[in-house]
């Protein structure tokens, strides 16, 4: 029987804590739940009323991964949950709202992945994402590069991007929005792309086009839309190495000159958010935002 542990008064049975989840380092699940409640205090702002997508691997990143969009079953009454539109009709989804929500999803064994967009105004975007993803032998140097010119075209509009790694090989470029829909800021992430590829076209690209890929940086622009999930700041990602997709400063991004230098794991994020705080804390004040020309 899993042992019962309880979290600010939720009464949680916390399971397999000594199952190993990443064999190339030996991070165990209980190590999973304890980096999660140690970073709970900066991850939960970026969860809070946001619909959320588990990618869960239950044995580890070599076993099964699959996503988890509706209220899974066995759900705990106590977990918020809200009605979410979607194409193929409305849909029913978990919010993680507080501490015992996180450890129980985190028990699941799961990335966090949420919308643009909060559950109370689903037709207004609040964050506008671009997910610079390179294509062997480019690399998140090359990813730094393409995000520095981002940085500097977004800033013309007015526009204030903040970057984290995406946990796996690229570097993902957020913001503050407001007053436009989810349509409007995918339309507007595109019109960036393609004038990314245009400013660097032996660097950048706005097609996923398979063959076109290698040693590019494909300018994701599409996780705009209404429907598409980003890997939250400060989730674990399902890879060989308990890696994160942790926050960056620019000094950090303008100095990246190999690919280890901005990889992060769990061990490195709570000295990082000791030295720093959360480096996204900006996008969660409505006052930043910035509005789309």
């Amino acid at each position: 029987m899993a042992p019962i542990t309880e979290v600010e008064g939720r009464r949680l049975p916390l399971s397999n804590l000594e199952k190993v989840l990443y064999p190339a380092t030996g991070f165990t699940k209980g190590e999973v739940l304890h980096y999660y409640a140690t970073v709970a205090e900066v991850l939960l702002p970026h969860l809070r009323d946001r619909a959320v997508s588990f990618l869960r691997y239950p044995d580890g990143p070599d076993g099964q991964v699959f996503f988890t969009k509706n209220v899974p079953p066995g759900t705990p009454d106590w977990v918020t949950t809200a009605e979410v539109p979607r194409v193929e009709g409305p849909s029913r989804m978990v919010l993680v709202q507080d501490l015992p929500s996180l450890m129980w999803a985190a028990n699941l064994v799961t990335e966090f992945h949420t919308h643009q967009w909060l559950v109370g105004s689903p037709d207004e975007a609040d964050r506008i994402v671009f997910d610079l993803d390179p294509g062997a032998p480019a690399s998140i140097v090359q990813c730094c590069e393409v995000a520095l010119w981002l940085r500097e075209r977004l800033a013309a509009d007015g526009i204030e991007a903040y970057a984290k790694t995406s946990g796996s090989k690229g570097l993902h470029l957020l913001a503050a929005v407001r007053g436009a829909s989810s349509e409007r800021v995918s339309e507007y992430a595109k019109e960036l792309a393609v004038e990314a590829e245009k400013a660097m076209p032996r660097l950048a690209l706005h097609r996923m086009t398979r063959n076109l890929r290698p040693g590019k940086v494909f300018v994701d622009w599409s996780q705009n839309a209404a429907r598409k999930t980003t890997a939250t700041p400060y989730t674990l990602r399902a890879r060989p190495e308990p890696t994160v997709s942790a926050p960056v400063t620019w000094e950090e991004v303008e100095e990246c000159g190999s690919p280890g230098r901005l990889d992060f794991h769990a061990t490195d994020i709570a000295p990082r958010v000791q030295d720093y705080g959360d480096l996204l804390a900006p996008l969660l004040d409505p006052g930043s935002a910035g509005r789309l020309p």
